[in-house]
């Protein structure tokens, strides 16, 4: 298992549409064990799609539970080739990205959705996912097609911002804390 460096906008591999995934195997399952210790080592990160990594295929990793503000949600979902089935309802919420570190902004997204994925067996399972986990998984998603969270702002302008963080100092050393979940 490796962390994996995130690709940073503007990254043309950022805009790339990624092939589904035909065969699950040890290659999958390599890349799976990295996503999952790259998501962990990024303080407040809740998703990550392979094409952040620049492995261009539709895989996704959540964790709302990441989050204390997320809610209920499923906790940690590894999503192969996933696809939205149904949404319903609109919200505009703030997000971030690790693709994008230093903004944050308003998106509006789908309150409610349906998901058809496979797990890391192969096996087709399909789950709802409401409010904040629908949130991640939607963007999280937008990566497999080549999007990224700016192409869903209303308004350059007045939509997206500069990134909040808080200094906290201690003896040895400084560090951030984030305020905006990294999705």
């Amino acid at each position: 298992m490796a962390i994996l460096p995130i690709l940073q906008y503007p990254d043309e591999r950022l805009k790339q549409v990624s092939p589904p995934i035909s065969d699950i195997d040890e290659s999958i399952t390599s890349l799976i064990d990295d996503l999952l210790e790259t998501l962990y080592d990024s303080p407040g990160c809740v998703g990550i799609a392979s094409p952040q990594v620049g492995a261009l295929k539709r895989l996704v990793i959540i964790d709302a539970s990441r989050n204390a503000k997320a809610g209920e949600n499923h906790g940690r979902m590894i999503l192969i080739n996933p696809e939205i089935l149904s949404s319903e309802g609109e919200v505009i919420a703030r997000e971030g990205c690790l693709s994008l570190p230093h903004l944050t902004a308003n998106v509006k997204r789908a309150q409610y959705i349906r998901v058809r994925a496979q797990n890391e067996k192969g096996e087709w399972w399909e789950f709802d996912a409401s409010n904040f986990e629908a949130r991640v998984v939607l963007h999280e998603m937008d990566h497999l097609d080549g999007l990224l969270f700016l192409d869903r702002v209303a308004s350059l302008k007045t939509d997206v911002f500069r990134r909040k963080r808080y200094n906290v100092l201690d003896e040895k050393t400084s560090f951030s804390q984030e305020k905006t979940p990294q999705v």
